[in-house]
């Protein structure tokens, strides 16, 4: 926040002490080692053998005897016996003495010269007070710069317990409801408060109270943010915006000062909009020692006076609190109880529409070519948020530019859809003969298992060309439609599958590879949750083993609940009979079709690539055998060989 000065310009300003002390600082630094040295005497360095010399002529006025030097001067009555001229300055001489020259002195004294001890600090006076008085006025002048620099304004550490918050003034957030598509009813809830903002009295007269809290809850890249800008933008009132981690310092006490300084600010310039983004860094459960519950001391005294701050005002004051976050498991529930939160709108991933939507906004500054089909784009691009649509948009432009094309074609699309699910293109990583003969035996057995399961994309591609990290082929299998549940027989489909690239190289090869890694992985974590999460084990029934943590975060696993030992073991039973008849089937569907997988993965080996018509010819010809309908509708498999 913007700090008034007082006017009165006879005032002293404390704030440039630091830094006109460290300037004084380096003046005498700088007068005393490079000036000073230049103002005093200047010195000649002769041998001892001519100090001896002159002292014998009669030349030596006055010497200084060190330990380890002799300075002296010589007589000056042959300059001064010339008319109108003045004597020189006096030079003085140095010399390094013969250690233990006991004939010295009397030398001296036979020829009348002055001499003396060179003093132990002689000429160190101002060294000497320097090295007692620079060191502390540095630290003062540090100290004094580093606070005036953290404060930027008034008393020191006062500063540290104000609000960081990042205000855009009367909505100037640069984003309205225009540039947010594809969470429709999200926008639909928040039109409320910015109808609410602009006119208030449609509420208040009949009684109704809006809510002083909204919480946008989903996974990352849904627009929560942008949401909580275009309500700010459409309203056209203050917006407060600042993160859930920077009220937490290390400092106790500080993030409940910031906390009470953010609200003070808001009710000045109410009606106005405070945003808290990632509220669960500052939000999380109070007590207990879970995983997911507890906190430190500093953390919970700033979530204690946010939500004594929430119950401090009135709901129709104009302060809307709103807050994002991707984890609502973790978040203390009195933080999310009516009066506080009093909504909750969940900011989902958007469907077909929506990603169609979302992507027209994404390519209003890009040149798009004629052969583009949003519609088409958004029907390959199941579960993209509005973050990665945005991506898909950028890398296509990007590709299309580095082409030198005048616009961005659908071939560009296509590859960046590849780019973003498969990784990028690895040109360099060259196969030999016989990994390249896994890998298309291994991609074409995808393929063709894939074409006979219910609820399965369609395959769309097959290639050899290696991609990301450690994929050194794929199959692509795109969605024809949007899917929100899977049945039993389609996880079975999806199981067989993911093993079906293992029991083509175990037909084809003879032997396994490490190739299958990644799809054995897959597969038996979708196993284990047919039986632990899903209820569909027919010894188990339908009882949930696992706890549910993560709601919009993927990579996460849940933790099982404590089992007794017999209930484990039929559980690791339960996973590989899963497993194995998969694997059965899969090994059935390609004996079945062995001819066909021969002449795809030829075929492939000569391209590296199978897409369009020809890809479909080949699946078009794919048989199943005749165990597979029984096996889909009751995992069992009645007939191996």
């Amino acid at each position: 926040m913007p700090v008034e000065k007082d006017g009165n310009l006879n005032t002293p300003n404390p704030h440039h002490f630091g830094g006109s002390l460290l300037i004084l600082l380096f003046f005498l630094f700088l007068f005393h080692f490079f000036i000073a040295p230049g103002m005093r005497p200047s010195k000649t360095e002769v041998l001892y053998s001519q100090f001896l010399k002159d002292i014998k002529e009669g030349k030596v006025a006055k010497a200084l005897v060190g330990e380890n030097q002799i300075e002296y001067t010589r007589k000056t009555e042959q300059y001064q016996t010339q008319q109108n001229q003045p004597a020189p300055p006096e030079k003085v001489y140095v010399t390094t003495p013969i250690p233990n020259d006991q004939n010295l002195p009397k030398l001296l004294e036979d020829k009348n010269v002055e001499f003396g001890a060179i003093p132990p600090e002689r000429g160190n006076f101002l060294t000497t007070l320097l090295g007692w008085v620079i060191p502390p006025l540095i630290f003062v002048a540090i100290w004094g710069f580093i606070l005036n620099r953290a404060q930027a304004g008034a008393g020191a550490a006062l500063t540290v317990g104000q609000s960081k918050a990042r205000i855009y003034s009367e909505g100037n957030t640069g984003v309205t409801f225009a540039d947010v598509a594809g969470i429709d009813e999200a926008k639909e809830e928040l039109q409320e408060i910015v109808e609410f903002l602009k006119n208030s009295a449609k509420y208040t007269r009949i009684g109704a109270k809006i809510p002083k809290g909204v919480l946008l809850i989903g996974a990352p890249g849904t627009g929560k943010t942008l949401l909580a800008k275009a309500v700010a933008g459409e309203a056209g009132v203050p917006f407060f915006s600042i993160s859930g981690s920077e009220f937490i310092e290390l400092f106790v006490g500080v993030g409940a000062a910031r906390v009470r300084d953010l609200f003070q600010q808001a009710k000045k310039q109410a009606p106005c909009i405070v945003f808290i983004d990632e509220l669960d860094a500052l939000g999380k459960s109070r007590g207990g020692t879970g995983p997911v519950m507890g906190g430190n001391d500093e953390r919970e005294q700033t979530l204690n006076q946010l939500l004594t701050e929430m119950d401090g005002f009135e709901a129709n004051t104009g302060v809307i609190i709103l807050a994002a976050t991707n984890r609502p498991e973790v978040l203390d529930p009195a933080l999310r109880r009516p009066g506080r939160f009093d909504r909750q709108i969940v900011v989902d991933r958007p469907d077909k529409k929506g990603r169609e939507a979302i992507l027209q906004v994404h390519v209003k500054a890009v040149k798009l070519a004629q052969d583009v089909d949003l519609g088409v784009i958004a029907t390959r691009t199941p579960g993209f948020a509005g973050a990665d649509l945005a991506n898909l948009v950028n890398e296509a432009a990007l590709l299309a530019a580095r082409q030198n094309r005048e616009a961005v074609t659908m071939a560009d699309f296509n590859e960046a859809i590849e780019r973003v699910i498969a990784g990028l293109q690895k040109k360099s990583r060259v196969l030999n003969e016989v990994e390249k003969r896994t890998v298309a035996y291994h991609e074409a057995g995808h393929a063709i298992v894939a074409a006979l399961m219910p609820g399965a994309g369609k395959v769309e591609k097959i290639s050899i060309v290696p991609r990301g990290v450690g994929a050194l082929g794929y199959t692509l299998q795109l969605p024809e439609e949007d899917r929100f549940l899977m049945a039993e027989d389609e996880i079975r489909g999806r199981i067989a599958t993911l093993l079906a690239g293992r029991s083509a190289e175990e037909i084809f090869i003879g032997k396994i590879s490490t190739g299958a890694s990644d799809d054995i992985q897959k597969a038996t974590d979708l196993a284990e949750r047919v039986v632990t999460l899903y209820g569909m084990s027919p010894k188990l029934g339908p009882v949930a083993l696992e706890k549910v943590q993560q709601q919009f975060l993927d990579g996460f696993s849940n933790p099982r609940r404590s089992v007794s030992p017999t209930v484990a073991e039929t559980i690791d039973q339960e996973v590989k009979d899963i497993i194995e008849g998969a694997h059965h089937i899969a090994l059935r569907i390609l004996e079945t079709n062995r001819s066909l997988l021969e002449k795809m993965t030829q075929d492939l080996l000569h391209t590296e690539i199978l897409e369009g018509e020809q890809l479909r010819r080949y699946l078009d010809q794919v048989q199943a055998p005749a165990e597979l309908a029984v096996w889909l509708g009751t995992g069992q498999v009645l007939s191996i060989n």
